[in-house]
């Protein structure tokens, strides 16, 4: 599995922690101000709204949670925010893309350079890690909601790009300007997905032993608890043994 899987992995560990929770509700819902914001109130006429929401059912946050969060785009909330990439190297040569929406850019490039310094990386320019990545929706589906060959058949149908099945479930990516209608197919066909999102994946990874997934994970760990931090992205590799250590 690429570094972008296994770090999705680390992620949902995470994410059974309460305070991990409650900053992830937190950023799920100003995604969702902005979308709402940028376009209409209406999830069914906005498609950058309704992955919000949907990637914001996946993680469990309350129906009266996505409808505020809808209600302060109408109330003049959500103005202010503008989305900000950043690019930099982790420890061991890490490919590291940050992706940020903040009321204040300084502030925020402030911090994120800060935490890189801290970690033993550096801040790059836009463009100096991008070029390693491609832009791609990504559709995540259980294992028990079929087969390999099912699920891959179901993709195909839908206008994916590609899967990655293994007993953690099926991993399926598509165009990012596909995502919304390839996401609508495979709900038909498959039901209800565990995630629907835009990512970064990686077209080459860095591997790393132990003692660099340690110090690379106290750098993604402090980007994450940035409340101006919506997601990081790492081209990391790790083997087995690696990933069963942190």
């Amino acid at each position: 599995m690429a570094g972008h899987s296994k770090w999705a992995n680390i992620q949902h560990r995470k994410g059974r922690q309460d305070a991990a929770r409650s900053k992830l509700f937190s950023k799920l819902s100003k995604e969702i101000t902005v979308a709402a914001k940028m376009g209409d109130p209406d999830p069914d006429k906005n498609p950058r709204l309704r992955l919000a929401v949907k990637e914001a059912k996946s993680q469990s946050v309350p129906k009266d949670v996505i409808d505020r969060a809808i209600k302060k785009s109408q109330v003049g909330e959500g103005d202010d925010y503008e989305e900000i990439r950043y690019e930099g190297y982790g420890p061991g040569g890490v490919a590291v893309i940050v992706e940020a929406m903040t009321d204040n850019r300084n502030r925020t490039a402030s911090n994120v350079r800060s935490t890189f310094t801290k970690a033993g990386g550096n801040l790059g320019e836009t463009g100096s890690v991008g070029f390693m990545f491609e832009r791609k929706g990504e559709i995540v589906y259980p294992a028990e909601v079929g087969d390999a060959d099912t699920v891959m058949m179901a993709a195909i149908e839908a206008g994916a790009e590609d899967v990655e099945s293994s007993e953690d479930g099926h991993v399926i990516y598509c165009a990012d300007t596909d995502l919304n209608e390839v996401s609508n197919a495979l709900e038909a066909e498959l039901g209800e997905s565990e995630s629907t999102k835009l990512i970064w994946k990686p077209t080459t990874t860095t591997e790393l032993d132990l003692e660099g997934m340690q110090k690379l994970m106290k750098l993604l760990d402090a980007l994450e608890d940035d409340d101006d931090v919506q997601r990081v992205t790492a081209n990391f590799d790790a083997s087995d043994e690696v990933m069963e250590a942190l």
